[in-house]
C-alpha cells in the first residue's frame, strides 16, 4: 500500500530519531576520542536484504548513506534473536573498507521475521598491524594492516563469544579502549533495536515495511529531478595523490562523468593500477559502492540539501572501477589509506560536475586531511595510543562565498578533537592550534584556509603517525579564475637549525623535546581574484589570514594604515589583469610542471600499456615508465613512438614477453 507524502515524512523523521539515538548512545559510551569526539562512525538501519534507508542527519560520517550490506548479511547462515554479528575484513563483502573500521549489525525480529537490521562501524584508533594505528602508506600487503575478523557472530542467541574478544584484545596496542568502544557499539544497536520495535508499535508492521521501501524510492525520485537539471554530456576531470607509496611517484584517479537525462555513469578507467602501498580501495568492482559514490552523494546534496539520502539516492548512477586498479583492488593489497584515494574519487567528481555546471559548484576541499595519532607512554609508566584529531584544509570557494576555514565541507559531520581533551588523555603539549596565514586559494570568493596544529613530545620512543598526508607537492585547484591554495607541510623541530620537512611521510619516531608541526593545504578559490571587493582583502588582512604582499601580489589591493588605497588598488589591477591565466582550473605550479612532462595523451598511452601487463607487474612497470621519461629515454620521437619504444624495452628486460 502507497503511503502520502506527508505521512512517509513522519515515520521517515521517527526512523531518523532512531539512527539519532543509536549515535548519540554510541558518542557518549565510546572510550577513544577518535569515536567520541571526531565521531568517525556510521549507525544505519538496512532493510533484511541490506540496503541503507536511514543514517543519523548531523552526526558520523555519511559516506554510508547508500551503503548496501546485503553481501556481508548474506556471509553469516543464519539468524536468531538476540544475535549480533561482526567483521573488519575489507575483502569479505567490502563492507568494511580497511580494518580499523570495525562493523557490527544485530537483526531485529518480528513476529519471527527479520523487519530490518540495525548497524554500524567505528574506527579505531589501533587495531595491531606493523605500525601504531595500523595503518600506513608504506605498508604493501593487507596482513600488515593488523588483525582481520571475518563476518562472524560475536554474540550468539544474547551470548557473548569471548572466544573472539580475547583473540581481538591480544592483537591490539590498547585492549581497553577498543572494548570500550565495542561495547558502545553493542549498545548502540540495542538502542537501535529497541527503537525499531517501538515505532512499529506506533504504525504498525505493515507501514513499517512499506515505508521503508517506500523511503529508498523516494530518494531514487529526488535524485533523479537533481540530474535531470545537469546539462546531458560527458567530462572528464583526473586528479594525483603526491605519491603512490613512500618515494614513489604520482598516482592518479581519473573519471570520465556520463549524464544522459536523469541517470549519470562515473567511468574511473583510466585510473592507474593497483599500488604496491595502501593506497587501494577494496571496492569489489560494485558499481554503487559508497567509495565510488560518495562524492557524487555530496554534489546531489549540495544541489538540492532537502535530499533524503539512502541507498536509493544512488540507484540512478552507476561506477565503473576495473578490476586491478586503485579503486578496486585485488587481494592482498594494502587497503588502509583508501580514505585519501576515496578523496581523490571526490575530488574528480566535483571537478567534472564543476565543468558541467560551473555556475553552481564550489571549487574541491583539497583532502589529504593528515590524521594524527600519537603512541606514546604517560607520566606513570603506562603506554598511550590516542588520536589527537584530524588536520586539514579548509572548504572551496564558492560561486557566492568563501570557503570556511578549517575544515572542508566533504568532511561531512567529522570534527576535530578539543585540545583540553588530547592533552588530558596524552601527555604532549599543544604549542599551536589555529588557521595558517596565506593558505588560501585567491579568489573573488577565496577558498578556506587551512588548519596548523603544533606539539611537543617529552616521552622517548614516542611515534607520531599522519595519515593521509598528501597535498604536500600538488596543490588544490581553483576554477573560474580562482587560484590554487597553498601546499601542505609537515615537519619536526621547525624554526630551529635541526627542522626537518617530511614530505607524505606519516611514520615519525621522535625523541624527547621535539616539536611537530603539521599543516594542511589551503583550497582554491573561485572566480578572479582581481574583482574581489577590496574591503573584503582589507578585513581578512586585519584578521591575519592574509598577508600585505599577498593582498598586494594576488588580489591587487594596497592598503594604507589598514585602509584600501583605492588608486593604487586600481593601479595595481589594471596592471595584473593583462597577466592573469585563464582556462577552467588553475591546478598550481606542480601540477603544470608535471603535465607538461606527462600530458593526458602520455598518461593515457601509459594507462593503456599497463591495462595489458599481469596484474603484479602493473605498478613495478609504471615507476619504471616514469623514470624512463624523466631520463629522457626516446624523447627524439614521436609521443607514441616514445611511449612504445620504452614498453618494448621494459617488457624485454622483464621477460613478459615470452611470459605473455
Amino acid at each position: 500500500m502507497s503511503i502520502d507524502r506527508r505521512s512517509l515524512q513522519i515515520l521517515a523523521n521517527h526512523c531518523g530519531a532512531a539512527a539519532d539515538a543509536m549515535a548519540f548512545t554510541l558518542m557518549r559510551t565510546a572510550h577513544s576520542a577518535f569515536v567520541k569526539e571526531t565521531e568517525d562512525f556510521s549507525c544505519t538501519l538496512v532493510t533484511p536484504e541490506g540496503m541503507a534507508f536511514v543514517s543519523p542527519r548531523q552526526f558520523g560520517a555519511p559516506w554510508y548513506s547508500g551503503i548496501d550490506y546485503g553481501p556481508v548479511l548474506e556471509m553469516i547462515p543464519s539468524y536468531e534473536e538476540g544475535d549480533i554479528c561482526i567483521t573488519n575484513d575489507p575483502y569479505s563483502g567490502n563492507v568494511a573498507t580497511h580494518t580499523p573500521d570495525i562493523h557490527i549489525w544485530k537483526p531485529v525480529f518480528h513476529g519471527g521475521q527479520i523487519v530490518c537490521f540495525v548497524v554500524g562501524h567505528i574506527h579505531n584508533t589501533d587495531v595491531g598491524g606493523a605500525v601504531p594505528a595500523s595503518l600506513s602508506r608504506s605498508l604493501t600487503e593487507i596482513e600488515q594492516e593488523g588483525i582481520r575478523v571475518p563476518p562472524l557472530k560475536l554474540v550468539s542467541r544474547g551470548q557473548m563469544n569471548d572466544d573472539v574478544l580475547r583473540i581481538m584484545q591480544l592483537n591490539v596496542r590498547a585492549p581497553g579502549q577498543n572494548w570500550g568502544d565495542l561495547k558502545a557499539q553493542i549498545a548502540s544497536v540495542n538502542i537501535g533495536e529497541r527503537k525499531i520495535h517501538e515505532i512499529i508499535a506506533r504504525f504498525g508492521i505493515s507501514t513499517f515495511r512499506d515505508g521503508t521501501r517506500e523511503m529508498l524510492d523516494y530518494a531514487e525520485e529526488q535524485a533523479r529531478a537533481v540530474i535531470r537539471g545537469i546539462p546531458n554530456g560527458e567530462y572528464f576531470f583526473a586528479d594525483f595523490a603526491d605519491e603512490d607509496g613512500e618515494g614513489g611517484v604520482p598516482c592518479r584517479v581519473a573519471l570520465t562523468l556520463r549524464v544522459q537525462d536523469e541517470t549519470v555513469e562515473l567511468d574511473y578507467t583510466g585510473s592507474d593500477p593497483q599500488v604496491a602501498s595502501s593506497l587501494n580501495m577494496p571496492t569489489g568492482g560494485r558499481e554503487r559502492h559508497p567509495l565510488g559514490l560518495v562524492g557524487l552523494t555530496y554534489v546531489l546534496y549540495t544541489l538540492n540539501n532537502d535530499l533524503l539520502l539512502n541507498a536509493g539516492t544512488l540507484r540512478a548512477a552507476r561506477a565503473i572501477m576495473p578490476e586491478g586498479t586503485v579503486v578496486n583492488a585485488v587481494a592482498p593489497a594494502a587497503v588502509g589509506m583508501r580514505s585519501l584515494t576515496c578523496m581523490l574519487t571526490q575530488i574528480v567528481t566535483f571537478g567534472a560536475f564543476s565543468l558541467a555546471l560551473p555556475d553552481r559548484m564550489p571549487a574541491t576541499s583539497p583532502g589529504g586531511n593528515s590524521i594524527m595519532n600519537v603512541r606514546t607512554t604517560g607520566w606513570d609508566g603506562r603506554p598511550v595510543m590516542a588520536s589527537i584529531g584530524p588536520v586539514g584544509g579548509g572548504g572551496g570557494g564558492t560561486p557566492i562565498s568563501d570557503g570556511p576555514n578549517g575544515a572542508g565541507g566533504a568532511q561531512a559531520f567529522l570534527k576535530n578533537t578539543p585540545i583540553e581533551i588530547s592533552e588530558a588523555e596524552v601527555p604532549i603539549l599543544f604549542r599551536r592550534y589555529g588557521l595558517w596565514p596565506d593558505s588560501a586559494g585567491p579568489g573573488r570568493y577565496r577558498g578556506g584556509l587551512s588548519a596548523v596544529m603544533e606539539f611537543q613530545v617529552f616521552s622517548p620512543d614516542t611515534v607520531v603517525t599522519a595519515r593521509n598526508r598528501n597535498r604536500s607537492v600538488f596543490a588544490s585547484w581553483g576554477v573560474m579564475g580562482g587560484r590554487a591554495g597553498a601546499t601542505s607541510q609537515f615537519l619536526r623541530n621547525p624554526g630551529t637549525p635541526g627542522e626537518l620537512s617530511l614530505g607524505n611521510t606519516d611514520i615519525l619516531r621522535c625523541e624527547p623535546g621535539d616539536v611537530v608541526r603539521v599543516v594542511g593545504a589551503g583550497a582554491g578559490g573561485y572566480g578572479d581574484p582581481l574583482t574581489r571587493d577590496p574591503k573584503l582583502v582589507a578585513e581578512d588582512v586585519s584578521r591575519g589570514f592574509v598577508s600585505l604582499d599577498r593582498a598586494r601580489d594576488a588580489y591587487g589591493v594596497a592598503l594604507r594604515n589598514g585602509a584600501v588605497d583605492e588608486a593604487a588598488t586600481r593601479a595595481l589591477r589594471a596592471e595584473a589583469g593583462r597577466a592573469q591565466p585563464s582556462g577552467h582550473f588553475d591546478l598550481g605550479d606542480a601540477r603544470r610542471a608535471f603535465e607538461a612532462l606527462w600530458p593526458e595523451e602520455r598518461y593515457e598511452a601509459l594507462t593503456r600499456f599497463l591495462a595489458g601487463q599481469p596484474l603484479r607487474w602493473r605498478h613495478h612497470l609504471k615507476r619504471r615508465f616514469f623514470a624512463a621519461v624523466a631520463a629522457g629515454i626516446g624523447a627524439e620521437l614521436g609521443l607514441a613512438e616514445q611511449m612504445d619504444r620504452i614498453g618494448a624495452e621494459l617488457l624485454a628486460v622483464a621477460g613478459l614477453q615470452a611470459e605473455r
